[in-house]
Formats: structure tokens, C-alpha cells, sequence
């Protein structure tokens, strides 16, 4: 496997396996991986010829107070994970390499999708992602790209850009992989505490409860958003930010549960913002 730092290198790695007629798959991280990550890593394998992994922490989708700074970094430990996993090349860029001196060009959205759910309590973090996935999709140039489900407004952010910019990369999103006991994974559940670990369980426990009312016939989602609501609220640990139910591509707010839908929560345990979803189609 190749660690490459530059957008020269790897660019000249990806027309050599362009003139040799690879596919290539293309799976954007920003490190810190875990069995979720390797999930995708996995399924880019199993579906191209060549599987790139970038690793670059975005300074751009942060805002104040975000820990930008503080987020894990350990490109060692990652690079032998996707190695096991499949990955072919490493795109591990600096913050100068990807925003040099004098850039002004940013991609944004321009539309209320990117202004709900995490975007309402983080101003500005699409705008981050948008731009730095354009410019990876430009210097990668992959046939398809993964994500998973559970940055569920981020898949839907992207494959709209994806759409609108014809921009001719598949959009694959995959599973959440979860713990045990149903947490979704992530990197920031690192910063958990013992304790905040197994009060982080509830977010799971809240939605399975959602999906097993659904399943008994419920259809008031407003009943559906409540009965979430108090099973969070029981944890003394948490601090909700928000709990929606929505259409799952236009991220439209619905009262009747028909049709694909998505219910998606972001919560506070202690200091740690983590966020969780289920799809359904009723």
C-alpha cells in the first residue's frame, strides 16, 4: 500500500490506473478509524479495482469550539488498518496542501438542507464538507465514493452536490456498524468517559424504541418524537440537541410516518456531541 501526501502523486497514480482501465473506489476520512470506517474500505474492495482512503482532518468544517484542534490524530495506526482492509493507496494531504496560501473558492449549498439537523447547531460545517469533498472528488476522480448512514444529512448533502454539479461519482452509503449494546460507531465516542460510555447507550435504545412502535402501527410522528424524547431525557447524562423525523432525501419535517423516512437525534453525553439514525420505509 502507498501513503501519498501530495495532489501531484496522486493524481499521477490515479491516471496510471485510469490508462489500465481500474475503477476506483474512494472512501474520505478524516482518521481516527474504526470497524465502521473498515466497513467501507471493505466494500470499496469488494466493488473496484483500486481503493483509495483519504485521511485529512478538515479545518474548514469545524467551527468555534468544535476541537478542531483536539481530534484524534494517529496516521500510523490508520494506514495499517486500511492496509488490512484492502485499501491500495493512502491520501493522507497536509491543511496547506488541500488550502493553500491565497484559496477562496468554497462549495456550498444553497438550499435549507444543509440548514436542518446538524446544520442548524453547526453554522457553516456544510459548507466545510462540500468543498473539501469537491475538491477530493476532483483529485481522486473516483467511479464510487462511500459514506456511512449514520452522517445520514452528509449523504444527502453530497449526493445533491453530486447531482446538481454533475460531478459522474457514484454515491454508495453503507450500513452503520454499531457496538455491542447498539451504539453507532465513531470516532469521537473516544472521548467518552465510563460512565457517558454507557449513558451513550440510550440514543440507541431511544430509536429501537421508535422503530418498534412503528412496527406496532404507530404513525403519529409527533407521538413517535415524544416518547424519544423522554426515553433520552431519562439518562441524567444526556442533553439533546435535536430529535427529527423526516423525509429521508429532502430532509422535509413529516406528521404521518409513510413512505422513506428517516429518524435522526443528535445528543450530548457530558462534553461529546454524538449523533444516530434509523431509515425506514413504512
Amino acid at each position: 500500500m502507498k501513503i501519498l501526501n501530495t495532489i501531484k502523486d496522486m493524481r499521477i497514480a490515479v491516471k496510471e490506473a485510469q490508462r489500465n482501465g481500474k475503477t476506483i473506489g474512494f472512501v474520505p476520512t478524516m482518521g481516527y478509524l474504526h470497524e465502521g470506517h473498515l466497513s467501507l474500505v471493505r466494500r470499496a474492495r469488494a466493488e473496484n479495482d483500486l481503493v483509495v482512503v483519504s485521511i485529512f482532518v478538515n479545518p474548514t468544517q469545524f467551527g468555534e469550539g468544535e476541537g478542531f484542534e483536539t481530534y484524534p490524530r494517529d496516521l500510523e495506526r490508520d494506514s495499517n488498518l486500511v492496509e488490512s482492509a484492502g485499501a491500495d493507496i493512502v491520501f493522507a494531504p497536509a491543511a496547506a496542501e488541500m488550502y493553500p496560501l491565497g484559496a477562496a473558492t468554497y462549495v456550498e449549498i444553497a438550499s435549507d438542507i444543509t440548514g436542518k439537523l446538524c446544520g442548524a447547531s453547526r453554522p457553516g460545517h456544510f459548507k466545510g464538507v462540500t468543498t473539501i469533498v469537491t475538491k477530493l472528488f476532483n483529485i481522486v476522480t473516483p467511479d464510487r465514493a462511500y459514506f456511512g448512514q449514520k452522517d445520514a444529512q452528509q449523504v444527502a448533502v453530497i449526493e445533491q452536490m453530486v447531482r446538481d454539479l454533475y460531478l459522474g461519482v457514484e454515491i454508495v452509503p453503507c450500513p452503520i456498524v454499531r457496538e455491542e449494546d447498539g451504539l453507532a460507531m465513531s470516532s469521537r465516542n473516544t472521548y467518552l468517559t465510563n460512565d457517558e460510555r454507557k449513558a451513550a447507550a440510550i440514543l440507541s435504545t431511544a430509536l429501537a424504541k421508535a422503530q418498534e412502535m412503528i412496527k406496532d402501527g404507530e404513525r403519529n410522528a409527533l407521538e413517535i418524537r415524544k416518547v424519544i424524547t423522554e426515553k433520552i431525557n431519562s439518562e441524567p447524562l444526556s442533553q439533546i440537541d435535536y430529535i427529527e423525523i423526516v423525509n429521508d432525501r429532502t430532509l422535509e419535517p413529516i406528521e404521518e410516518i409513510k413512505g422513506s423516512l428517516l429518524i435522526a437525534l443528535a445528543v450530548k453525553i457530558g462534553k461529546t456531541r454524538l449523533i444516530d439514525n434509523i431509515r425506514l420505509e413504512v
